[in-house]
């Protein structure tokens, strides 16, 4: 089989050819059909991510695709099942083996591709939504890089629990796509003025922040007293600091926000949270936005897009070419 690893630390991921794997105990091996990227994959190819295979190790944190094999003591899911897995690393791949419990069986509606491009995004934007800032009905959400990955998913999800959508972006195609995301609001994060902008529209109730930088200070500066401040990622490459006592000043509740963290946290929590996502994705609430898919022997250049951020939505890789 094909697989894009690192071999070693510090070397830049190559596709290399290994054996087909055998699963061990409590393990299913996949016939992997697609593999969703995140800028934690960049993290962890720049060897600045919180967690850190022992290479060799093959890049990809979230896929699906098709169960082909039972290790011992495995009676579901079932040889042939569809299913999705967020596994850390291992998804750029033709086939790999992974925990059956973090198998999420996929409803019929959904194709390998959304599925590799949905647990991340969604489970994140749902969590950090529902339960962490607790976003009412009729508030204003504040979305930086609301054409990104996660940010997409933040401004459908935003609108299905019933909030006003700000959506931030660079240029008219990137606010389009959020536009027809579901977002009410489109502010260009090119045009400056961004706290002033917001202030314009009343202010935000809920900030979803997954750039950091500039736009960080000046959303903060635009929360509204007893606001929260969701901290999901750094894609600007900068790791605001935020003032204390402004925080304590106007009551905002600053919230960092790990989705991975949760399997292990509350991992009932991240299960009930998916299993809702999905509900929601057979009802056709959800629709999740493919910038960009490419095949696995192109690997490198849909990571490039990624790190580039030359692509909306998730940038998917197959398996098929």
């Amino acid at each position: 089989m094909r697989a894009f690893q690192i071999g070693s630390s510090g070397a830049a991921p190559a596709l290399v050819t290994l054996p087909l794997p055998d699963p061990g105990p409590g393990e299913v091996r996949l016939r992997i059909a697609a593999c969703g990227l995140n800028f934690a994959d960049l993290l962890m190819i720049d060897g600045k991510y919180q967690e850190r295979p022992a290479p060799p190790y093959t890049l990809g944190m979230e896929l699906a695709g098709t169960v082909d094999a039972l290790g011992s003591g495995v009676s579901a899911p079932a040889l042939g099942a569809r299913v999705a897995v967020f596994a850390g690393h291992g998804g750029l791949a033709e086939a790999g083996c992974f925990d059956a419990s973090r198998c999420l069986a996929l409803p019929a509606t959904m194709s390998f591709a959304e599925a590799a491009a949905f647990q991340i995004a969604y489970g994140t934007s749902h969590l950090a939504l529902s339960h962490r800032a607790r976003l009412q009905p009729g508030e204003r959400l504040l979305v930086l890089g609301a054409a990104g990955g996660v940010g997409l998913s933040a401004v459908e999800i935003g609108k299905a629990m019933g909030a006003q959508v700000i959506a931030v972006a660079r240029g008219a195609a990137r606010l389009a796509v959020a536009e027809a995301a579901g977002a009410t609001h489109l502010l260009d994060s090119e045009a400056g003025g961004l706290k002033a902008a917001v202030r314009a529209l009343g202010g935000a109730d809920v900030v979803y922040d997954a750039v950091g930088g500039d736009l960080a200070r000046a959303a903060l500066a635009a929360t509204n007293p007893g606001g929260r401040y969701l901290l999901i990622g750094f894609a600007s490459g900068e790791v605001p600091d935020f003032p204390a006592n402004h925080l304590l000043v106007k009551n905002i509740a600053l919230h960092g926000f790990y989705w991975g963290g949760y399997q292990r946290l509350a991992p009932e929590l991240a299960a009930f949270s998916l299993q809702t996502l999905l509900e929601w994705h057979a009802k056709g609430h959800l629709r999740p936005h493919i910038g960009a898919s490419l095949p696995l022997s192109r690997a490198a250049e849909a990571l490039a897009l990624l790190r580039n951020r030359a692509s909306t939505g998730k940038v998917v890789v197959t398996m098929s070419g």
